[in-house]
């Protein structure tokens, strides 16, 4: 029998898949974002970010959003993201070593993609990119916010869709988890629910 024990963790980070998000500055330019607290139920995207960065203000003014998903070979490059911040000057709630940057596309090595006609640009280098609409935005104690968006339109790397179909291949997708702060790909495959689209 296991034995179990209460504990006070910092964080409940899991294990969930990381997102960055694009969302439109007050210039028109594009803002990019890594998020740790991502999750979707049918077309609903639910995410949770601080409430003071530049990706909250920027959805406080305009609902359009992009998620972009990444592969596991990607988390050097978005733990370097996580350092920089849109917002100027750099919120006193940011880390330590955080600092403002305008064109964070640049900073990590990422190009901009086009998204469909009054979207944030999407990332040439992310999986997949979920087009969505923020619905709601519910302000939360400890300087959080939690954002509820309608997906749209889904762009998905030709590599990870099975030919023919509008499924992804769990098989040929490795999402990038974030689990305590740590980055993990996925291990072998365990099971197969049975309503799976794909075998």
């Amino acid at each position: 029998m296991r034995e179990h024990r209460v504990i006070t963790p910092s964080v409940l980070y899991f294990g969930t898949p990381v997102a960055v998000v694009s969302t439109v500055n007050p210039d028109g330019s594009t803002n990019i974002a890594p998020i740790s607290s991502y999750w979707a139920l049918d077309d609903l995207v639910v995410i949770g970010l601080g409430a003071s960065g530049q990706t909250a203000r920027n959805l406080r003014e305009r609902s359009d959003l992009v998620v972009n998903l990444f592969e596991d070979a990607a988390w050097e490059q978005i733990d370097a993201l996580g350092r920089l911040t849109g917002a100027h000057p750099v919120p006193s709630d940011k880390r330590q070593d955080c600092r403002f940057e305008a064109d964070k596309f640049a900073a990590v090595g990422w190009r901009p993609l086009a998204a469909s006609p009054g979207r944030p640009a999407r990332i040439a280098e992310a999986s997949v990119h979920i087009e969505a609409s923020a619905t709601a935005i519910d302000g939360e104690p400890g300087g959080l916010i939690v954002v509820r968006a309608r997906a749209g339109v889904v762009h998905a790397d030709d590599r990870i869709v099975v030919e023919g179909t509008s499924h992804i291949d769990p098989q040929r997708w490795r999402p990038l988890i974030y689990s305590f702060r740590h980055y993990f790909g996925l291990g072998d495959r365990r099971g197969v629910a049975p309503h799976a689209d794909v075998r």
